[in-house]
C-alpha cells in the first residue's frame, strides 16, 4: 500500500458507500482522511448505508480537524464546508492527493497546486492496479444509486477502461 497523504470529500464516500465499494479506498491508498466537515457530512445524510460504512471504516478513514478555520473565509461561497475543508487540510498535511468530484471544487484543488481524482478515476485505477476485473458493474451501481455521471462521461470511462 501506497505510503501517501489521500484526503476524501464526502461525495465519493457516499457513492463508494452506496455500491458497497469504500474497500476500494483502502485497498489503494491505505489509509484515507476525512476532514471534520465531511464526516458531519456523510454523517448528517439521511443514508444509513453511508454512516454505517464510514462507522466501520473507522480504523483507516481517519477524521481530522482543520487547525487554520480561519482560512475557510478567504474561499468563495459557492463551495460547501466539506470541500473547503479537504483543501484546508490538504495545505496542512502536505497531501499527495485529493478524492474531490464536484467541478468547482476541483478546478479550485487545481489552482492550489494539488494532485486530484475524483470517483471515476478511483475506480479506473483499481482496474488498472488488478482489483476490480470491470468497471461498467460499479458504474452502473453509482447511476442506479443516483449518483449522477453522465452519458458522454460514462462512454469515456468505459473507453479508458477498454471495456
Amino acid at each position: 500500500m501506497p505510503d501517501r497523504i489521500v484526503i476524501a470529500n464526502s461525495t465519493p464516500i457516499i457513492a463508494f458507500s452506496s455500491i458497497h465499494g469504500l474497500k476500494l479506498l483502502k485497498d489503494l491508498y491505505g489509509e484515507v482522511i476525512i476532514p471534520r466537515a465531511v464526516h458531519d457530512e456523510v454523517s448528517a445524510k439521511n443514508n444509513s448505508v453511508s454512516q454505517q460504512a464510514l462507522a466501520q471504516s473507522s480504523n483507516w478513514i481517519i477524521t481530522k480537524t482543520v487547525v487554520n478555520i480561519e482560512a475557510k473565509k478567504f474561499f468563495k461561497v459557492q463551495l460547501h464546508d466539506g470541500e473547503v475543508e479537504v483543501m484546508l487540510l490538504g495545505k496542512e498535511l502536505g497531501a499527495d492527493l485529493l478524492i474531490i468530484d464536484d467541478y468547482v471544487a476541483r478546478e479550485y484543488a487545481k489552482y492550489l497546486d494539488f494532485k486530484i481524482t475524483g470517483s471515476l478515476g478511483v475506480i479506473l485505477r483499481a482496474k488498472k492496479e488488478g482489483i476490480i476485473r470491470e468497471v461498467k458493474p460499479l458504474l452502473l451501481g453509482l447511476v442506479n444509486n443516483g449518483i449522477y455521471i453522465g452519458d458522454s462521461l460514462f462512454q469515456d470511462v468505459l473507453k479508458l477502461a477498454r471495456e
